[in-house]
């Protein structure tokens, strides 16, 4: 038997088909064509694009998409903080029995129209709000639960339901007969005052400091 030899072919003006392996027998010697590295005018390798819609045909109901699925945009809404503080001449106590009197409070908070705390569970109560601001009536409604007080330091509590918001309400002494109320309110802007968020925070503060000038005349008169 004969030896087998595998001819490389790198001759520019080689006839070869760069992918044709059939056999050819040379003085008894059998030579088989290997596809050469190189190209020539009258054989030209297929390029990537060839390769790649032979092997995914426009239309074919085999052909996997190459790049991943876009999920769609889902916005993120935006959360602002408001913080107020303001002098107070009553003792820290009175203070915080006055402000952990959550029904009282639409009587000095000018946006909050009602509070019902809730008979089988009294750290729960749901919130009504109610005002014209920008042009338009604003009302939002939510339920929210007191977190666990400190007392005659914190009061703080979070939403449940409804209008996504947190807030505390803290107190420091400041003599045996005023006290320091700090405020704050962290809140998730409602879709409908979006075109209006960056006027929101400054104007919702000023309604803050109004409600604790109403709540220190509030606090002396209890």
């Amino acid at each position: 038997m004969s030896a087998t030899t595998v001819a490389f072919s790198s001759s520019p003006n080689s006839s070869l088909n760069p992918f044709n392996t059939r056999s050819r027998r040379r003085k008894g010697t059998l030579y088989k064509a290997i596809p050469t590295c190189r190209s020539n005018s009258r054989s030209r390798p297929p390029s990537l694009t060839q390769i790649f819609f032979n092997a995914y045909p426009y239309g074919s109901s085999k052909r996997k998409s190459i790049c991943p699925r876009v999920r769609p945009f889902s916005p993120v809404m935006e959360w602002q903080d408001c913080t107020v503080k303001m002098e107070i001449d009553v003792p820290i106590s009175v203070a915080y029995n006055c402000y952990s009197d959550r029904e009282a409070i639409p009587r000095w908070m000018p946006f909050i129209s009602s509070v019902k705390i809730l008979e089988d569970k009294p750290d729960l109560s749901r919130w009504s709000l109610k005002y014209k601001a920008f042009g338009r009536d604003i009302e939002f409604s939510w339920l929210a639960r007191n977190m666990q007080p400190i007392l005659n330091q914190k009061i703080h509590w979070r939403s449940l339901e409804g209008l996504p918001n947190r807030g505390a309400v803290r107190f420091f002494p400041k003599g045996p007969s005023s006290c320091v109320v700090e405020l704050t309110v962290s809140y998730e802007v409602p879709p409908i005052l979006i075109p209006v968020a960056s006027a929101l925070k400054p104007f919702l503060e000023g309604l803050l400091i109004r409600g604790l000038e109403r709540f220190a005349r509030f606090a002396k008169s209890s």
